[in-house]
C-alpha cells in the first residue's frame, strides 16, 4: 500500500496547505483520460509534524510505518499530555494527496485492484471512466465505546432480501481504508475489537457476514494505538500483533518544557502565520516519504545481518518469527529514508529496539522492557561494545 498516489504532483497538491483562508478549490481537469475534480474544502489549521519538539522515538516509529505500511503499526505508550494525538494528526496532515474514486465510501484507488472495492473493480473491468478527486489521507479516531457494527460495518438483511441487492453501510474500517485508524486507549478497547482492527490491518480486507450474505471490502491502513501504561497493558498476544512499540516520556529538561509551550502558544494564536513558518521543513520531510516509499524496493540487506537479526530474536526468547521480520522491515524503511539502498548495522540498532521491546513479555502483570535488553543482546551478537550506544 502506498499514501502516494501522485509523487509529481506533491508541490501542487500541497502548496496551499498554509494560506490563510485553507481552502482547496481547483477547477475540473482531465489527467492521463480520467476526469479529476477537486472539491471546495475548509480545514481547521493542524499542528506542524516538523515542529513537534522531542518524542523522537514516536515520530521515527510513525514514519517508518508510512514508508511500508507492511510494519504492521505502532502501539504508544507514555505519559498523560505528551502531545501522541497532536503527532499523529500532524503525520496525517503532513501526508499527500491520494487519488480516490469520487463518492466510493472505501477511498477506492483508480488504478490498484488491491485497493478497490468491488463495485469500483468491476467498472473498471467493464472500461468504465471513473470520476476521481484527490483527497487528504484520512485519520480516523476510533472512539471507545464503537461496537463492532460501527467498526466493521452493517448489512440491511431487509433490503437485501426484499430488492436482492447488498445493501452495505460501510463503518470505520472502510473510512480509514489508505489512511491512518488511530485508537486512543487501545489498552481500555474491548480484546474482541483489537482483534479485529488486528486482523484487517494484517490482511488489508475486511469481511461482514450476516444471514449468508457476505461482504468484502479493503482495509488497508495504518494502525496507531495509544494508551497509558497506569491504566493496564494489552495482552501479550495483541502486543505482538503490533510492529512496533514507542515509550513517551513527559519532557523533564526546563528550557525544552518553555520551548514547547512558546510554539503551542504561538501556533494558537495565528495558525497561518506558523505554518508559513514551517511549510519548507514540511515539504523537504514530505519529499523524503515519498522518495523512501519510491526506493523502498531497491533496498537490500546482507544475508549475515539477517542471520544475526534472528539471532538477537532467538536469544531473547521472542515467540513466532513477527519480531525478525518486523525488524528487517524496519531497517530498510529506515535505509529508503535516509536515501540509501542498503542496510547497515546502525540502521538495525536504531529500530531492533522498537520492534522487539514489547514481545519480551510473557507474564501479562509484568512490565515491558525499557529497551535495556534488547540492547544488550543486540550488541554481544553484533560485537558492539555498549559504552559505544
Amino acid at each position: 500500500m502506498s499514501f502516494i498516489a501522485n509523487p509529481s504532483a506533491i508541490e501542487d497538491s500541497q502548496s496551499v496547505s498554509s494560506k490563510k483562508s485553507h481552502k482547496v478549490s481547483t477547477p475540473s481537469a482531465v489527467e492521463n483520460g480520467q476526469a479529476v475534480r477537486h472539491a471546495t474544502v475548509r480545514r481547521r489549521p493542524v499542528f506542524p509534524f516538523t515542529a513537534i519538539v522531542g518524542q523522537e522515538e514516536m515520530k521515527l516509529a510513525l514514519l517508518l510505518n508510512v514508508i511500508d505500511p507492511k510494519i504492521g503499526g505502532v502501539m504508544i505508550m507514555g505519559d498523560r499530555g505528551t502531545g501522541k494525538t497532536t503527532t499523529i494528526r500532524a503525520l496525517a496532515d503532513l501526508l499527500p494527496e491520494i487519488d480516490v474514486v469520487a463518492d466510493d465510501p472505501f477511498n477506492s484507488s483508480p488504478t490498484d485492484p488491491e485497493l478497490m472495492g468491488e463495485t469500483v473493480r468491476q467498472q473498471v473491468e467493464q472500461g468504465i471512466e471513473l470520476p476521481v478527486v484527490k483527497k487528504k489521507v484520512t485519520m480516523v479516531d476510533l472512539p471507545l465505546g464503537a461496537t463492532e457494527d460501527r467498526v466493521c460495518g452493517t448489512i440491511d438483511i431487509e433490503k437485501a432480501l426484499s430488492e436482492g441487492v447488498k445493501a452495505f453501510e460501510p463503518g470505520l474500517l472502510a473510512k480509514a481504508n489508505r489512511g491512518i485508524l488511530y485508537v486512543d486507549e487501545v489498552n481500555l478497547l474491548d480484546d474482541h475489537l483489537v482483534d479485529v482492527l488486528l486482523d484487517s490491518a494484517a490482511s488489508g480486507w475486511n469481511t461482514v457476514e450476516r444471514e449468508g450474505i457476505s461482504i468484502r471490502h479493503p482495509a488497508r491502513f495504518v494502525l496507531v494505538g495509544s494508551g497509558n501504561p497506569e491504566e493496564g497493558e494489552l495482552r501479550p498476544q495483541l502486543l505482538d500483533r503490533f510492529g512496533m512499540h514507542a515509550e513517551i516520556r513527559t519532557v523533564k529538561d526546563p528550557a525544552l518544557r518553555v520551548q514547547i509551550v512558546e510554539q503551542r502558544t504561538e501556533f494558537d494564536q495565528d495558525p497561518p502565520a506558523f505554518l508559513e513558518k514551517h511549510q519548507a521543513q514540511q515539504d523537504e520531510l514530505r519529499h523524503r516519504l515519498v522518495k523512501a516509499q519510491e526506493l523502498l524496493k531497491q533496498v537490500t540487506i546482507d544475508y549475515d545481518l539477517r542471520v544475526k537479526i534472528s539471532q538477537v530474536c532467538a536469544e531473547l526468547n521472542v515467540d513466532g518469527l513477527r519480531g525478525d521480520i518486523v525488524t528487517n522491515r524496519a531497517a530498510k524503511a529506515l535505509a529508503a529514508f535516509e536515501g540509501r539502498t542498503k542496510v547497515t548495522v546502525q540502521d538495525i540498532r536504531r529500530v531492533v529496539t522498537l520492534c522487539l521491546r514489547h514481545r519480551l513479555r510473557k507474564d501479562p502483570l509484568e512490565s515491558i522492557d525499557s529497551g535495556y535488553k534488547v540492547q544488550k543482546v543486540f550488541s554481544e551478537v553484533f560485537g558492539i561494545q555498549e559504552e559505544e550506544q
